[in-house]
């Protein structure tokens, strides 16, 4: 497994150094800001030089349409993600055709998007989540414009995808999670190639991950993942819709996602956005309808308000014990990109979308429903997103004919038991939840781990 990590990292490294040498423009694509619509060279940019609160878009120069390359996971779309190389990792999202859930609800024309473990449709996803797909092009992104070390705060699957990544390429990587998250770090490589990975726990939530995260990013040798700002995150998710469009030979009329951040709904409207551009999906903008999980939902209520911004004291209401009571708090997030120029409420204009508020009750049911329908169990967030599709069936907003697109981000955890081991990820250290003594606790040994792997 050593070895297959060091060829793997040589690799990579070679492309990396020949572009530091060289310094020679990215030919490939390039970032616009949507905010100004200047044009600006990667450097692992993700905020607009001027200052201007929008996303970056990557514009790939390909007057082509898109292609499918073969055998390479989700890097069969490397023409379409913002790195060089290409990671052999292997995994990918699918696509199929609903019977049992399609047929339940009946919907005649249902496609499933799973990411996830279950190899008898072909899925080999070992984090069980879509996060992997944004862990690998942003690992690789850093290493090809930066050659600093990552720092990644979330709530759990995010940090578990980019140390999964790091234990089977040997890239290194800072994850900070949060303490009553820890059990969902864990890789299924084996313990001694865990070395790459520094955990930290925090005691607090999500957002408390954060705030230490802002302090030690500043620390020499380390760079902030970006979170939904990264066009690397973006696009690897939007390999999802990528692969849904070929299997189903069209863009969907409706589509489906449980969201947090609301990042990977902002990946799929750009996604549709180049397929329509292609010419050969269809020319029809997709409806998008993401969903939260009540009590926690900030996104919910700012849009059922008809708000363009989120107001805490309106949307975040006693925002600690709301997301300890959700059925998914990886769907906690206190600072969306709602408002920023080509986030969430962008899409959701620009979508005719609209955001669904479900409670714990109705994903457990929906969830359930999901698993005997169709043979797999779900990550709770992926079952917000079914019972969203539910409540749209039972209130018509979708009727039979439609080509609905239901995007599964997580799954498999009873699958990828019984053929691999989970391998817990012990936290290197425990902090409490301020901000401001973070660089003093952690300086000396984060400082280490950094000077040990570059």
């Amino acid at each position: 497994m050593k070895n297959a990590n060091l060829n793997i990292v040589t690799r990579i490294t070679k492309t990396s150094n020949l572009k530091h040498q060289t310094s020679k423009p990215n030919t490939k694509y390039q970032l616009r800001c949507l905010g100004c619509g200047k044009a600006i060279p990667d450097r692992y940019t993700n905020i607009c030089p001027e200052g201007h609160d929008s996303l970056l878009r990557t514009e790939y120069n390909y007057s082509m349409q898109i292609r499918k390359l073969s055998g390479m996971g989700m890097f069969n779309y490397i023409d379409w993600l913002p790195v060089d190389a290409a990671m052999p990792i292997g995994a990918s999202p699918i696509t199929y055709k609903s019977e049992g859930l399609g047929k339940e609800l009946g919907l005649k024309n249902l496609f499933i998007g799973f990411s996830g473990y279950w190899p008898e449709k072909g899925a080999f996803m070992k984090t069980c989540s879509f996060k992997e797909l944004e862990a690998s092009p942003t690992c690789l992104r850093v290493k090809e414009k930066s050659g600093k070390l990552l720092v990644v705060p979330s709530a759990g699957n995010t940090s578990r995808a980019f140390a999964e990544v790091s234990a089977r390429t040997g890239m290194p990587v800072i994850a900070i999670v949060p303490k009553s998250s820890i059990n969902r770090m864990w890789t299924t490589t084996a313990p001694e190639n865990q070395s790459s990975i520094f955990l930290i726990a925090v005691d607090g939530d999500y957002s408390d991950a954060i705030a230490i995260s802002n302090e030690i990013v500043k620390l020499e040798g380390l760079i902030a993942e970006g979170g939904a700002k990264n066009v690397a995150r973006r696009d690897g998710m939007g390999v999802v819709e990528l692969e849904a469009a070929f299997f189903m030979r069209t863009v969907p009329d409706h589509y489906f996602q449980a969201v947090g951040s609301g990042t990977g709904a902002i990946a799929a409207w750009e996604a549709f956005i180049r397929l329509i551009g292609d010419g050969r999906f269809g020319e029809k903008m997709p409806r998008i309808h993401i969903s939260q999980n009540l009590p926690f939902a900030p996104i919910y209520h700012a849009w059922q308000a008809g708000r363009a911004e989120i107001i805490a004291d309106k949307d975040m209401i006693n925002a600690g014990d709301a997301i300890k009571a959700m059925y998914s708090d990886v769907l906690s997030t206190r600072n969306p990109p709602y408002s920023i120029k080509g986030g969430v409420y962008d899409m959701l204009v620009g979508t005719q979308g609209t955001v669904y508020g479900i409670t714990n009750e109705e994903s457990r049911v929906a969830g359930k429903l999901f698993e005997s329908e169709e043979g797999i169990d779900l990550d709770p967030a992926a079952a917000v997103a079914v019972a969203a599709l539910i409540t749209a069936v039972d209130s018509g907003v979708v009727v039979k004919e439609d080509k609905i697109l239901l995007n599964i981000t997580g799954g498999g955890y009873n699958r990828l038991k019984a053929d691999h081991r989970m391998n817990r990820i012990e936290a290197r250290m425990e902090l409490k939840s301020s901000a401001q003594l973070a660089l003093d606790v952690v300086e000396t040994e984060v400082s280490e781990f950094v000077r040990g792997h570059l």
